[in-house]
């Protein structure tokens, strides 16, 4: 068991005694944390408390998942157990959840949590910013290919004198210029519509208040809980829906392998998830209007919509200048921030994404240099033989019997949905 504290009062987490780890989050530079949001969240607007406090919890939980690493096997899978302390604005609220939340969190993680939450010190007064008018909706924009796509559809289906907010997070700058600069095309391709554009970056930095270094687990499981933590408070200052756009395929995270729990690093958008998660804020008194418009659509069928809206050419344009990669530690192999490798499962599933949908990638993929400089880091990103294991198998009962889920999401409906995704995979790889 790991116990590891959270705090926003810097006297109480350098003080702090009997704990593998403690993250501080504030304004100054002792911070744990890196990036000016504050933690009181003012430069999004009046976020609901509640929110706010998630949006912690959320950080916590990244945090943590991030510093302690896993034992490496087959799958790179072991079970950590976590004891987190977090300190929150409603304590009394949280506490009622702790068992559904760590329940929630361990979906996500594929570990052991418990939670524990203590009472927040004041944090220092900001006037909040003001809320974009006529606000419909937040769509998260990651800078990938469904995130761009539903960022797009939902500025063209916007009324006249509505508007909607984008929020991106990155830790690579890398990444940042590619999600202002699909914003900045938002705006050209549907103009006359309202549009604010959060860029976040809050990471943990590399080292401890004493200097020494954290540990650095790869794997993180847990990383985009934070960014759909972010746009939920973003979302509850205008009590609007929170837009999540990943291909339903994608999102069921069908497992590659016997050995494999998840094709994905994530399950972020996993149905099950989303479901409890919606449950849990809603429950407490928390904004949780999620919502994934494309829950029962491929990644390729996304592709043929925007095609179908803007024209073959400029959804091509459009969605090939996003960055669906897997992998962002390539500038540890000497690769250039952003490379796109082209054999992981996001690069695959995109690829034919773009050959079921009809239209030109082009995308630079590093699978495509001929100079043989990117060979070695290829070969080592490759998922290609297990993707056409994967193919190959076809959609089993017993798979969709594995994916746990919801309440009102069939069996039937899953496996079409999974076929639909398989052909165009395999459409791709033959």
């Amino acid at each position: 068991m790991t116990s590891i504290l959270f705090e926003v009062s810097e006297a109480r987490a350098t003080s702090a005694a009997g704990f593998d780890e403690v993250f501080l989050w504030n304004e100054t530079a002792t911070s744990t944390f890196q990036g000016p949001l504050k933690p009181s969240l003012t430069q999004l607007g009046q976020v609901q408390p509640l929110n706010s406090d998630f949006v912690r919890i959320a950080l916590a939980v990244l945090a943590a998942d991030r510093s302690v690493l896993r034992a490496r096997g087959g799958s790179e899978w072991n079970r950590r157990q976590f004891d987190l302390t977090v300190a929150v604005d409603h304590p009394d609220v949280w506490v009622g959840q702790a068992i559904h939340l760590a329940q929630v969190v361990g979906f996500l993680t594929g570990d052991t949590w418990s939670f524990t939450f203590d009472q927040a010190a004041p944090l220092p007064t900001h006037t909040p910013a003001s809320a974009l008018e006529n606000t419909s909706r937040v769509v998260l924009l990651s800078g990938g290919a469904d995130s761009a796509t539903g960022a797009l559809m939902s500025r063209h289906n916007l009324s006249e004198g509505e508007g909607h907010i984008l929020i991106s997070q990155f830790s690579q700058h890398a990444i940042a210029g590619v999600q202002e600069a699909l914003a900045a095309q938002i705006e050209r391709l549907v103009p006359g519509r309202g549009q604010t554009h959060h860029r976040i970056q809050l990471t943990r930095k590399s080292e401890r208040f004493d200097g020494t270094r954290f540990k650095d687990e790869r794997s993180t499981r847990s990383r985009s809980i934070l960014f759909l933590a972010l746009g939920l408070a973003a979302a509850s200052v205008t009590d609007t829906p929170l837009r999540i756009p990943e291909n339903g395929f994608a999102s069921l995270n069908p497992p590659l392998g016997p050995e494999r729990r998840g094709s994905l690093s994530t399950k972020t958008t996993h149905p099950k998830f989303l479901n409890d998660l919606r449950q849990l804020l809603t429950d407490i008194g928390a904004h949780g209007d999620i919502v994934n418009p494309y829950e029962q659509m491929t990644k390729g069928e996304m592709f043929r919509d925007l095609a179908d809206t803007f024209g073959d050419d400029a959804a091509s344009t459009y969605l090939s200048k996003t960055n669906s990669c897997s992998h962002a530690d390539g500038r540890f192999a000497g690769i250039s921030p952003g490379s796109s490798c082209g054999v992981c499962f996001g690069c695959l599933v995109r690829r034919a994404s773009f050959h079921a949908a009809g239209l030109v990638d082009r995308t630079t993929y590093l699978s495509d240099d001929k100079t043989g400089k990117s060979a070695d880091y290829v070969k080592g990103k490759s998922i290609e033989v297990a993707m056409r294991d994967f193919v190959s198998a076809g959609v089993s009962n017993a798979m969709i019997m594995a994916m746990d889920l919801p309440d009102g999401y069939s069996a039937r409906d899953a496996h079409a949905l999974c076929v639909r995704g398989v052909a165009e995979l395999a459409e791709f790889l033959k």
